[in-house]
């Protein structure tokens, strides 16, 4: 049985997949797949409406948000918050912390002056204090990346922005822990780690920060009239909306967001034990407060690795069933993916296999 430890596309519930294979050919009573369906039909309409009801029950979101269903992924929100929100001001502050949320700022800079809030790291491993921001008061709104996936770093605590909308890129650990929604004015997540396949980004909205966009904004980026289209301006991709629908069922079915938060901390746990108490065989360079639940980075060997040891780690994994374990190739080593479609089972097996390598190859 394979084990799919992947950052994105990521491993989706089994029950999902099931339950998706049964109506692949004739949905319901429908007569017809989900993929050949109109998007403007009733049929399809009622699924994509029940997603959404979906989300706004997980979540709690209030009234005065609107639930977004958007193309272009990650990458495409990077450029969408912007031209959506930073014409306001002509300013935005960013909160760098890794990967991804340097990449946001760097797209967001191509239509306004960009204020980095924290010191430039030479690495990514922590989030300096909140002594040392330097927050812009005139900024159009505040962008961070919850959890950095590729570093491994995870937000313990939402930041304070005294009244400037905060922008939050949640694309990997959505529906993993409880959110207060009301702190955020643009919540976003592209679908391929948590809550689906890949092609959808949920973006959630507060309504007043609706309807000033730039005049340069594609239409397909324009909170407006997506808004305004219930998402369906143009042909959204349905099948992979049907499919999310389905996860946010699985989500509801099995406990919700708490219980998702739950199983996150006892799988993380189970990794960051094996390390701690490796006498350093193996290694994870962040930071202990802000070490994600969703990805656990490590090396093998100590603080640089050693790059054998990894190819046996990884090959031996592998033989086990274990897949795509290998680190993000600008990190290198060993990168655990924790998602909510991962059992505590699948993480207990990965850490029994941490546990063997370390007693087989640990020097004395």
């Amino acid at each position: 049985m394979v084990i799919n430890f992947g950052a994105g596309p990521a491993k989706l519930p089994r029950e999902v997949l099931c339950e998706v294979q049964k109506d692949l050919v004739e949905h319901g009573t429908s007569g017809m797949s989900v993929m050949e369906m109109s998007h403007r039909g009733n049929a399809y309409v009622a699924l994509h409406n029940d997603t959404l009801a979906l989300v706004k029950e997980l979540l709690d979101v209030p009234d005065n948000y609107k639930i977004l269903l958007m193309q272009g992924g990650g990458t495409g929100l990077f450029a969408a918050v912007a031209m959506n929100l930073i014409g306001k001001t002509g300013k935005a502050d960013y909160i760098v912390t890794g990967s991804w949320s340097s990449m946001a700022a760097k797209e967001a800079a191509r239509y306004g002056t960009i204020n980095y809030v924290v010191p430039k790291q030479e690495k990514f491993t922590g989030i300096p204090d909140s002594q040392q921001w330097k927050l812009d008061p005139e900024a159009s709104y505040v962008y961070y990346c919850d959890n950095e996936t590729i570093g491994g770093i995870e937000f313990d605590s939402v930041p304070e922005t005294n009244g400037v909308p905060l922008v939050v890129d949640m694309s990997s650990n959505m529906l993993s822990r409880r959110v207060d929604v009301k702190k955020f004015g643009v919540i976003f997540a592209c679908a391929q780690k948590n809550i689906g396949p890949s092609g959808i980004t949920l973006v959630i909205v507060r309504e007043d920060l609706i309807g000033q966009a730039m005049p340069i904004t594609p239409t397909i980026f324009d909170f407006a009239i997506i808004s305004k289209a219930n998402s369906i301006s143009n042909t959204p991709p349905t099948f992979i909306i049907y499919v999310m629908g389905r996860v946010f069922a699985w989500i509801k079915r099995n406990g919700g967001v708490d219980e998702m938060y739950r199983q996150s901390l006892v799988k993380s746990e189970l990794i960051y034990d094996v390390i701690a108490k490796s006498s350093g065989f193996y290694y994870c360079p962040v930071d202990k407060k802000v070490r994600s639940r969703m990805n656990v980075p490590f090396r093998i060997g100590g603080a640089s690795g050693d790059e054998e040891l990894e190819k046996q780690f990884l090959k031996g994994a592998e033989a086990l069933g274990m897949q795509q374990l290998k680190g993000h190739r600008s990190v290198g080593g060993i990168r655990a993916s924790l998602y909510n479609a991962v059992t505590v089972e699948e993480a207990t097996a990965l850490q029994q296999y941490m546990l063997e390598f370390l007693k087989k190859h640990q020097k004395a």
